[in-house]
This record gives C-alpha cells, sequence and structure tokens, in this order.
C-alpha cells in the first residue's frame, strides 16, 4: 500500500491497523537536540483517545506510547525516532458479520475494488486510530514550532449547526468540555443535540478551527507546494474531513477585492496587514500574519439505525451497524487537524531553510 509517507524533509511514515497488535509512526528528519520524553506525546494522544465521554466511542484504551528509537538521555539523536501504541482491547468479533456486506459511509467497497481483499475489523487501515500516529508524530512538530516560538491551537468551531460565539471566545473553556469548544454555552446546547442524535441511533459532524500564530512569513512554496495548498493535503487526509477552507474560504466568492483585499501598513518599523481575510498565506507562502483554516467532518457512519446497502453476493439488504462507535468524530479530531497543520508547517520550514544564499551563507559563516 502506497501513501502512509508525508512530507519531504520532516517526514512521517504512519503503520498499523485498528484491529491489529499496534499502531506507531517513524519519524525522519527530527533534528538532534530536542528535549523529548514518552510524556511530551502521551499528553496529545490522551486528548484523542477513546472513551473520554458519552459522546466518544466506549472502547477503553489508554493508548500508551512507547518511544523505540531517536532518543536517548532525553534528547532527540537526529537518527529516526519510532514509536508505538499497543491495542489492547480490541474486540474484532464485533465486525465478524460485515465481512459479507459494505458498510454505507465508509471505505468497505473501496478497498474491495482497489485490492481485492479488506480488514473488516474496524477498517484497518481506513480507521480512525490510524490517526495515532500522526499525533505522536505531530507533538514533536509541536515542539519544535514552540522552540521557534510559534504556536499552534484548534478547537471546535461548530457541532452539527451549533456554532461558538466570538464574543464568548475562551480557549480555556475547550478544555472543560466534552466537545472543545471554546464557548461554554454553546458546548451546552451541543451536549443536547447530541444526546438527541444519541437517543435517535444518529450522528452528527462539525468543524474544526485551528490557528497558528506568531508565524514568520516566506514560508512555503509559489507552486505546488503552496503552504496552502499542502495544509489543504494534510487536512484531507483526514478520514472524515470533507471540506477544508483557510482565511474567509468560500465566503471569499461572495464579495469584492476592495474587501477582501488585505492591506498594509507599518507598525513599529514592521509590515503587516490591516485585515486577514486570506488566512495567513499569500502566494503560497505565509505573510507573517497568523495562519487560519478549517475542516469539516462528516457524521460518523458507523450508525445504529438501519440502512440501505449491498451485500458481497450482490443483494440488496439492510443493516443496523453494531460496536463501539464514536456519535461524532470531531471532538477527538481536533488534536489530529492541529498534529497535521503542525506537520505540515515543520517541513516547510525546514526546505525553506535553503531558499536564500546569503540565510545560507550566515549560518555557515557565522
Amino acid at each position: 500500500m502506497a501513501g502512509s509517507t508525508y512530507g519531504n524533509i520532516f517526514r512521517i511514515t504512519t503503520w498499523g491497523e485498528s484491529h491489529g497488535k499496534g499502531l506507531g509512526v517513524v519519524v525522519d528528519g527530527c533534528p538532534a537536540g530536542l528535549e523529548l520524553c514518552e510524556e511530551d506525546i502521551q499528553k496529545f494522544l490522551d486528548r484523542r483517545k477513546p472513551g473520554q465521554s458519552k459522546f466518544t466511542t466506549q472502547r477503553s484504551e489508554d493508548d500508551a506510547v512507547e518511544i523505540l528509537s531517536g532518543v536517548f538521555e532525553g534528547k532527540t539523536t537526529g537518527t529516526p525516532i519510532s514509536m508505538v501504541v499497543y491495542n489492547k482491547t480490541q474486540r474484532s468479533s464485533d465486525y465478524s458479520e460485515i465481512a459479507g456486506y459494505y458498510r454505507p459511509g465508509h471505505a468497505d467497497y473501496t478497498f474491495d475494488m482497489k485490492y481485492g481483499f479488506r480488514d473488516y475489523r474496524g477498517g484497518g487501515r481506513s480507521s480512525g486510530r490510524e490517526t495515532i500516529g500522526r499525533v505522536a508524530a505531530g507533538a514533536i512538530a509541536v515542539k519544535i514550532l514552540e522552540q521557534l516560538g510559534i504556536g499552534v491551537k484548534a478547537y471546535t468551531k461548530s457541532i452539527g449547526n451549533i456554532s461558538i460565539d466570538y464574543d464568548r471566545f475562551d480557549i480555556e473553556e475547550a478544555l472543560n468540555n466534552p466537545f472543545s469548544m471554546p464557548d461554554a454555552d454553546a458546548a451546552d446546547r451541543a451536549a443536547e443535540f447530541a444526546s438527541e442524535k444519541i437517543q435517535e441511533k444518529d450522528s452528527v459532524g462539525g468543524v474544526v478551527e485551528c490557528v497558528v500564530k506568531n508565524m514568520m512569513p516566506g514560508i512555503g512554496e509559489p507552486v505546488f507546494d503552496k503552504l496552502n495548498a499542502n495544509l489543504a493535503k494534510a487536512i484531507m487526509s483526514i478520514g472524515a474531513v470533507k471540506g477544508f477552507e483557510i482565511g474567509d474560504g468560500f465566503e471569499a466568492a461572495k464579495v469584492t477585492g476592495r474587501i477582501n483585499n488585505d492591506g498594509f501598513k507599518m507598525v513599529d518599523g514592521k509590515i503587516v496587514k490591516t485585515s486577514n481575510h486570506s488566512g495567513g498565506t499569500l502566494g503560497g507562502m505565509s505573510d507573517g500574519s497568523d495562519i487560519i483554516l478549517r475542516a469539516a467532518f462528516k457524521p460518523t457512519p458507523s450508525i445504529a439505525s438501519p440502512q440501505n446497502t449491498v451485500n458481497k453476493a450482490g443483494e440488496d439488504i439492510e443493516v443496523s451497524i453494531k460496536g463501539r462507535h464514536d456519535p461524532m468524530i470531531v471532538p477527538r479530531a481536533v488534536v489530529v487537524v492541529e498534529a497535521m497543520t503542525a506537520l505540515t508547517i515543520v517541513d516547510l520550514i525546514f526546505t525553506g531553510m535553503t531558499s536564500r544564499m546569503d540565510k545560507i551563507a550566515e549560518f555557515w559563516n557565522r
């Protein structure tokens, strides 16, 4: 299977299946000397692990990470960093009946068409547990960005049609409710809405917003490896994502250039923008303002309500999906968006270090 590697210089390869022995990631290109321990990784994995509220899957996994290589005496060595999380409570019997039919909204049919074979236990590589490797690697990328003074923070913007009110925005509140919403009132309404859908044996989707602060200008490439293009690929590679926006996104199509263009001005001897409709990028490169992006997540396809589908014998059937599934994926996906954003930015920063001869000379001649 191709396509399990992401990045050019700071490169990750994820591996493993939902109901296999474990999942993990190999990180190549991490500089030596970065302070790193399993606790640094674990606090990110704890944000995506299952069983944290009634609004997520009740599969009980501690998702404890082990660093197998690339770290010595608390610091990275510059060699590949390999990490693993072992599966402990997989119940493959929950999935035995789906071997003979295609679940609506899942990759069952497309896997069969591509490979002539599929791991029906929880979806195999197309399971949401694949994101364990992304989050573990993303924790390293976040640490690198922190060394540069760059912050990456994601949160839930909306659940269904319930959106946060930016006048009540409190990023600390996102840590206090099961939806990661920085608005306590919106979280309360989301809880009521989600509870109704659970009773109806249905699921809901939502939107995750991510903000990158203190970004330096000039990161990204002007043609195929645009910063916004690479961010779009990274975020759209998350299994349940069906839409991506940066800056004003689709709203920009509804206004004129006079409204959409961001002006410039001088502040304390620096060039800054007077607004940020572009979401922190111009011409595929960072412009020094906050990078603001959004990911739209579809409702979880595994629902207990009856659905129409087809079995492998070509017969029309009706199914109700059994097992331990997320009524919504959004709260646990917040940290995945954060991770993929950080991974993309670190890779492009490393790539951009060779873009100017004067900067190379400055580094080696100091």
